[in-house]
């Protein structure tokens, strides 16, 4: 698949909930309505939409949620996507609350990798941050994932002034401790939550921060993402930055979202995107459902700017439910 712009779109990140067991604050409203069930996919209908885009070409598949892992018979639609000829990265972003059960059944499906998200270490903070999560229950799950045999699992951080910023060197710390990557990323503008203009940090005020503490020597690693990467002498540990306001990675973007309800976001930033869900079940033609995928490639913009969008933001969907 390419776009209009030349860009060869090779990444899907498929949410297959909209659901989660947390509430985060730059996530979701407190008080959330979540999809009836009818208006979500049903597990046959992700794998199908799946099985299109690599048929097109799409060699990596992330899955996201909402929170993945609550998803009822979640691994019978892993242990297929493991398994589909041509897909050569099969990766899941996780709150990691359910991964010490869950880390070693998605190890033997074939999921490559685990994105999980940690924004801070201190268990009170954790608990204001998502509401209702529990912290040891996600380092209990960090550490079955490395029991289970994943490498390279990263950390997520969002970045948040005021929140969590006096404990970037600690988590950059306990990845290295413990062989995991991390990427900090910067807050987005997506879903009407206020007050984003002052807890905001750019990637470079935190890598001047890190820098006060360890030597950080830029890398050209790419884990086919977005996030730019950085190393620390003596450490196999990653630190990554994902910048979507002050270094904007639109020009080489190669991905496409498509969430819970089958609608397909090229860009997360704006808000045109194509219903999957109505190709699917009007006669379940599979030659309709991959022309509608490739059409969607003539309305992926060239970017976004959510550096404008920080006090009036153009896209009022949650990030929950675009799709982690």
């Amino acid at each position: 698949m390419i776009d209009k712009y030349g860009r060869h779109v090779t990444y899907v990140r498929l949410s297959i909930t909209d659901r989660c067991d947390f509430r985060c604050t730059y996530c979701m409203a407190e008080e959330m309505t979540f999809l009836p069930r009818q208006e979500v996919m049903s597990l046959e209908e992700s794998l199908q939409v799946a099985q299109a885009f690599v048929s097109l070409g799409v060699s990596k598949l992330r899955l996201t949620g909402g929170e993945p892992l609550v998803r009822k018979n979640v691994m019978w639609l892993i242990e297929r996507l493991g398994a589909l000829p041509g897909l050569e990265n099969l990766v899941l972003t996780t709150n990691g609350s359910q991964l010490d059960r869950f880390a070693a059944p998605l190890k033997a499906a074939g999921v490559k990798r685990l994105n999980i998200s940690l924004d801070t270490l201190k268990a009170e903070r954790f608990q204001a941050i998502t509401r209702i999560g529990d912290l040891s229950k996600v380092l209990r799950g960090i550490e079955a994932a490395t029991a289970a045999g994943f490498q390279r699992t990263k950390l997520n951080t969002v970045m948040m002034r005021g929140t969590n910023d006096d404990e970037f060197v600690d988590l950059v710390r306990f990845a290295v401790e413990h062989q995991l990557d991390i990427s900090f990323i910067e807050e987005m503008p997506l879903g009407e939550i206020h007050g984003r203009s002052k807890t905001y940090i750019s990637s470079e005020e935190t890598r001047e921060m890190i820098g006060r503490h360890y030597e950080l020597i830029p890398s050209t690693e790419s884990s086919g993402g977005p996030a730019r990467y950085w190393r620390i002498p003596g450490s196999e540990s990653r630190i990554g930055f994902i910048s979507p306001h002050s270094h904007n990675f639109c020009d080489s973007c190669n991905r496409v979202r498509v969430t819970a309800k089958g609608e397909l976001y090229p860009c997360l930033g704006q808000n045109d995107a194509l219903s999957l869900l109505p190709v699917m079940r009007a006669n379940g033609d599979e030659a309709a459902l991959r022309q509608a995928i490739v059409d969607s490639m003539g309305i992926k913009p060239f970017g976004h700017d959510f550096t404008q969008q920080m006090n009036n933001p153009q896209v009022v969907r949650f990030m929950s439910m675009t799709g982690g």
